[in-house]
C-alpha cells in the first residue's frame, strides 16, 4: 500500500519568502549550525498529517475543502522571532505571526476533528501555534550560539501576504532536502 507524507498549509508569498531569506542569512552569521527552511519551501503549516494511504488522500482533500470554503480570506503578516521551546534554548526558530492568526486557528480547529476521524492524523499534544518554521538547529551548542542572537530579531518586520487558499503538500526527501509538491489547492469562503 502506497503512501504519502502529507501537511497542510498556506503559501506566505513572495514578500515574506524574501524577507525570511534576509533574516537567515542575517541569523547564518552566527556561524551556528542550522538547517534553513529553503526559501521556496516557506509556509505556515496548519496540520501535519505524516505517512497517509493514498487511497485516503482524496478523503483529506474534500476536509481540506470544507473548511477552507468556511473562512474568508485573510492579510497574513509575519514579524518578530522566536523559538520552541524557548528563545534561551532554541531548537526550532520561527517567524511569528500577527494578523491572521485567528483565521489560521480556526482553519486549524474545523479540519482536526474531520481528519482525526478519517483515522490519517495524530493530534499533537501541545496546542496549535501558528508560525513559519525559518530553521532547526543542528545541536544544543548550536543553540546556545544562535540565543544570544535572537533578541535582536524580536521587531523584525517579515511582510505580508493575502491568503485566498489552503493547500494540501506531499513532501519527499530528495538529497537530504524536502521537496514539497501541492497536491490539491481549497479557495477560501
Amino acid at each position: 500500500m502506497a503512501r504519502t507524507r502529507t501537511f497542510i498549509g498556506v503559501d506566505v508569498g513572495p514578500e515574506v519568502r524574501r524577507a525570511a531569506g534576509d533574516v537567515q542569512a542575517s541569523l547564518a552569521r552566527s556561524g551556528a549550525g542550522v538547517k534553513w527552511t529553503a526559501e521556496p519551501n516557506l509556509h505556515v503549516t496548519l496540520l501535519f498529517l505524516g505517512d497517509v494511504d493514498d487511497r485516503e488522500l482524496m478523503n483529506v482533500c474534500r476536509v481540506v475543502k470544507k473548511a477552507a470554503a468556511t473562512e474568508p480570506p485573510f492579510p497574513l503578516s509575519v514579524a518578530g522571532v522566536g523559538a520552541f521551546p524557548t528563545p534561551r534554548r532554541p531548537k526550532v526558530i520561527w517567524g511569528g505571526i500577527t494578523d491572521g492568526l485567528e483565521s489560521l486557528v480556526r482553519l486549524h480547529a474545523a479540519m482536526d476533528q474531520p481528519l482525526f476521524d478519517l483515522g490519517c492524523y495524530r493530534r499533537e499534544e501541545r496546542a496549535y501555534t501558528p508560525h513559519l518554521t525559518l530553521g532547526r538547529t543542528d545541536s544544543e551548542a548550536d543553540g546556545q550560539t544562535l540565543a544570544a542572537e535572537l533578541p535582536k530579531y524580536l521587531t523584525w518586520a517579515g511582510g505580508q501576504t493575502m491568503v485566498d487558499e489552503v493547500l494540501v503538500f506531499s513532501s519527499e526527501l530528495r538529497r537530504g532536502t524536502p521537496e514539497y509538491t501541492v497536491l490539491a489547492r481549497s479557495p477560501l469562503g
